[in-house]
């Protein structure tokens, strides 16, 4: 699943690209849940002609800026894609809506297991719509008193915690894992046990894992690709996550998985002491 990087590197370049265009219309639309139950042909009625101002991110979402103030957001859940072309290009297999610019480009959105979904909203309903979503873990503002407070009373595990998008914005499987393994920290410890030193290593780790991912222009294992349709490169810095029975880069230990939470979780048995 795309997560903070990958969605903030297709931002980053799709912004110059689309910024300033117009859309023409809407040239392919092949699966009506796409549009989480906007009828197609209304759909398309209602982005034509509309300029785009802007291209920007919260959490995992894809925000489109429209000239009358609505915003197209785009969630890209496990395997979507939201690529640009030049010109036009034919729909593949896994295409599920051309969006074509009046400038003669398109934007293709590619899903193959048909869980992404495209919304047009109001400015009025972009409050609620992000309302459960918990702060950004990047910018300058997002302190470690802030991190501290995210964590302050819970008593679950650490990982699960991790992936609540209510108590922070935009980590997946992938970077949780990572923050833990950077910091030392077991997936299965309790929020609760974590001392001064422990918070304060894993919100360093959290915003190292990110930063860097947003450097190397996000993780590609499977479907992942840039707004340019190309692979990021971070995989060939990752410790932990899909690295099984792999050494682990610090003491040789081979990385182990279970299951945390019902996601797939990686760490290292000897540097991430288990709780107890």
């Amino acid at each position: 699943m795309p997560e903070l990087p990958e969605v903030e590197t297709i931002v980053r370049g799709l912004r110059p690209l689309l910024t300033g265009q117009t859309i023409a219309g809407v040239s392919h639309s092949d699966w009506p849940a796409t549009l989480a139950g906007y009828p197609p042909a209304a759909f398309a009625a209602a982005v034509t002609g509309e300029p785009i101002q802007g291209v920007d991110r919260r959490a995992k979402y894809i925000l489109i800026v429209l000239g009358s103030g609505r915003v197209l957001t785009v969630h890209l859940r496990m395997t979507g894609g939201l690529v640009h072309h030049a010109g036009p290009v034919a729909p593949g297999k896994a295409t599920r809506l051309v969006l074509d610019l009046a400038a003669g480009g398109q934007v293709h959105f590619t899903d193959a297991r048909k869980f992404g979904r495209v919304r047009l909203l109001d400015p009025a309903a972009l409050p609620a719509f992000f309302d459960s979503l918990g702060p950004e873990p990047l910018p300058d503002e997002f302190t470690l008193d802030r991190f501290r407070a995210r964590l302050q009373g819970r008593r679950g595990l650490i990982k699960p915690t991790l992936l609540d998008q209510r108590v922070l914005a935009g980590l997946g499987n992938i970077y949780a894992d990572e923050a833990l393994y950077r910091s030392r920290l077991h997936p299965q410890r309790s929020v609760a046990t974590l001392d001064a030193d422990d918070t304060a290593r894993l919100y360093e780790a959290v915003r190292f894992v990110l930063t860097q991912g947003i450097a190397n222009r996000g993780t590609t294992i499977s479907d992942y690709r840039d707004a340019q349709g190309e692979q990021g490169s971070n995989q060939r810095q990752l410790h932990a996550y899909g690295q099984t029975d792999q050494p682990c880069d610090r003491c040789g230990t081979p990385i182990a998985r279970i299951v945390v939470g019902g996601r797939g979780t990686h760490f290292c048995p000897q540097c991430q002491v288990p709780p107890g």
